[in-house]
């Protein structure tokens, strides 16, 4: 068995980078991690178990769902909850609902609280603000809504840590007791954005990587693929029973309970390895189904334009941030559809900056693989076609982030007019492995590692007269693995 620690692969200017001899080039996949691709109940339990061995009764509560919801594919959380044997097993537990709080649509005076009941419900989160009581909602769980509610925020004082609490039907829900709100500062100049990809199921139980990332206290998280639902084809009802897994988890609770989540889809959690569009065998419907399934269980200001896909776009602070859907509309030679290519392009010319996150699900750059189930591939002109908008535009501080082939990597993408992209690659938050980390002909390499588990951020200082961008790459233990500033000056296209 390869072992597997970190590559240095090209100094770089204005980095620091730690490294470790005996790394091979040539990674290896971990026998254990081919084992927790199945999907059967067993593997669903020993994931649920992975990371320490959860109570009995809520093992039951997972067998229950599974066995229920994998003989429905179409099955609902509504007509799971419906089942009096299910609503024992959760008593016997001590469940008080069956997901979140989870936040996202972090905003300078609130954010957005995801939870999941165990039927009918109104939901409603309290806190003291400067000694008041302060209450949001009555938001209604329906069936309609699989029994999730999405209760807004708002309101809050600029630069506060302030600590909540949930209700439902008007008992207090059982919640994490790390569970805080964050508002950004007032001028929100200066703040930290996470991001990574390939969670898959057995990441989000890992305690390390989720205390490590919290302790870094972002603004927000940015999931960019291959996370929770793994390889469930149109069988909705395992979709669900996958999205339950993850809201039981603990150290999962603990993660979204305090740090807000934005998340678009990649292969796995979309359909199956490598799929897209709507895969040979299914139809349109089923792609309609997964849709709303993904809807249901996320917590994103937008998905797509409400007719499909997932793609959205936001601004924290300094920052815009445009996630892609290179899944839904992807047609061979039309990798992101006309209509989100022509989203993208307003998007990026109504950045306000000084930066800009415009996040893949497969790589931008074709290093890895030779570009495989990505533009090199699929849509080598729809990638240049973006590339020369930014560049004809001038849109400066663009930072590209990227996931899907195991491990994380960071390239520069060098340009015909000496310019050069940067593509930061942050597909570790499984600890997979998986292509080779570097080859010898990657020149532009800026780092790689595959095996381990590792998060990365960007950390935004918009006070300079050149703004600054800093991107780190932590293990789960909080090793520093790799760090590298740059103005925005350096990301910023060259006038014609």
């Amino acid at each position: 068995m390869v072992s597997f620690k970190l590559s240095c692969i090209l100094p770089a200017a204005a980095a620091m980078v730690v490294c470790a001899a005996g790394l091979s080039a040539q990674s290896q996949e971990k026998p254990e991690h081919q084992q927790l691709s199945r999907g059967d109940l067993a593997t669903t339990l020993a994931i649920f178990n992975l990371w320490g061995e959860q109570p009995r009764e809520k093992q039951e509560v997972v067998r229950f769902a599974y066995e229920f919801l994998q003989q429905r594919p179409r099955g609902t959380v509504a007509e799971l909850v419906d089942q009096p044997e299910f609503q024992r097993l959760c008593r016997e537990a001590g469940l008080t609902h069956l997901g979140g709080p989870m936040l996202g649509c972090v905003a300078r005076d609130g954010v957005r609280v995801w939870l999941r009941t165990l039927g009918p419900a109104e939901v409603v989160v309290e806190m003291e603000v400067d000694g008041q009581l302060r209450r949001f909602g009555p938001v209604a769980a329906t069936r309609e809504t699989d029994f999730t509610a999405v209760v807004p925020v708002t309101g809050l004082p600029p630069g506060r840590v302030l600590p909540y609490r949930v209700l439902i039907n008007g008992k207090p829900a059982k919640i994490p007791e790390n569970a805080v709100i964050r508002t950004l500062s007032e001028d929100a100049k200066r703040l930290r954005i996470a991001f990574g990809s390939c969670m898959h199921r057995w990441g989000l139980g890992n305690p390390q990587l989720s205390a490590q990332i919290r302790s870094r206290e972002p603004a927000a998280l940015l999931l960019i693929g291959d996370t929770a639902a793994q390889d469930r084809d149109n069988h909705l009802g395992l979709h669900r029973v996958d999205y339950l897994v993850r809201d039981l988890t603990p150290a999962w609770q603990q993660l979204v309970a305090e740090v807000p989540v934005y998340v678009t889809w990649d292969d796995h959690d979309y359909f199956n390895n490598d799929k897209w569009g709507v895969p040979k065998g299914f139809s349109d419907a089923d792609r309609q189904g997964v849709w709303e399934v993904f809807r249901q269980c996320w917590n994103n200001p937008a998905y797509g334009l409400g007719r499909g896909g997932v793609f959205l776009s936001t601004r924290i602070g300094p920052c815009d941030i445009i996630m892609t859907d290179n899944r839904f509309f992807r047609e061979k030679g039309n990798f992101l559809g006309k209509e989100q290519m022509a989203w993208l392009k307003e998007q990026l010319d109504a950045a306000k900056g000084p930066f800009v996150i415009l996040s893949c699900g497969t790589m931008w750059s074709d290093y890895v693989s030779n570009g495989k189930d990505s533009w090199g591939v699929f849509d080598p002109e729809g990638r240049e076609e973006i590339f020369r908008f930014v560049e004809e535009n001038r849109i400066g501080g663009v930072l590209l982030i990227s996931g899907d082939r195991h491990g994380a990597r960071g390239f520069t993408i060098p340009r015909p007019n000496g310019f050069q992209f940067y593509e930061f690659e942050g597909a570790s938050l499984g600890g997979r492995s998986g292509p080779p980390v570097r080859q010898p002909n990657w020149t532009t390499q800026l780092y790689g590692i595959a095996g381990e588990y590792a998060f990365s951020e960007f950390d935004f200082d918009a006070t300079k007269a050149d703004p600054e961008v800093t991107f780190r790459l932590f293990s789960e233990t909080g090793k520093l693995l790799y760090e590298l500033t740059l103005p925005r000056s350096q990301l910023t296209p060259p006038a014609r």
